[in-house]
């Protein structure tokens, strides 16, 4: 059984181990890279948590949050400007997945992106991400014309993908 939790700044610990563990597992589907996060301690990722509008979500595996519940993905939402929600850093670790938890994920940033006045779901993802890519489509996400923000190469660029919500 998969629970989704809503995080609070009070979750830091999960949320820090979760980003950890995706930035640790999957390298290649981030931009951000895990020694990005190993500075700043425990405010860093309360700060984090505390974005304005923002609606952070846990995936757990086996239960609700109680101490047999196994943290298994996350995904961000973040508001931004005209009706646009950005969906940020969906991840599912390798032993939940094929359960439907990404799937899940994406339906609860979508719920709060639809309740918080949103008009566009927007993502980016990184060129070559096909499992996210396929993941994106199914949902109704659809690669823009524009281009995404730079990689480290400073020659390829993100894929900017989006949803109208309305």
């Amino acid at each position: 059984m998969v629970t989704l939790r809503i995080l609070t700044t009070d979750d830091w610990p999960l949320w820090r181990d979760l980003r950890l563990a995706a930035l640790s597992d999957a390298p290649h589907a981030f931009k951000a890279r895990l020694a990005d996060w190993h500075q700043g301690g425990e405010e860093r990722w309360r700060t984090r948590l505390h974005l304005p509008g923002a609606h952070h979500v846990a995936a757990l595996l086996d239960g609700p949050a109680g101490p047999d519940a196994t943290p298994v993905g996350l995904a961000d939402g973040l508001p931004g400007a005209d009706g646009v929600r950005e969906l940020r850093s969906v991840w599912v670790g390798p032993m939940a997945r094929g359960r439907g938890v990404a799937d899940r994920l994406l339906e609860e940033v979508e719920r709060w992106a639809r309740a918080s006045g949103g008009s566009t779901l927007r993502l980016a993802v990184l060129p070559g991400n096909e499992p996210a890519i396929t993941l994106y489509r199914r949902h109704g996400f659809t690669v823009l014309a524009e281009p995404g923000g730079p990689l480290a190469d400073r020659v390829a660029r993100e894929l900017v993908m989006a949803k109208p919500l309305r």
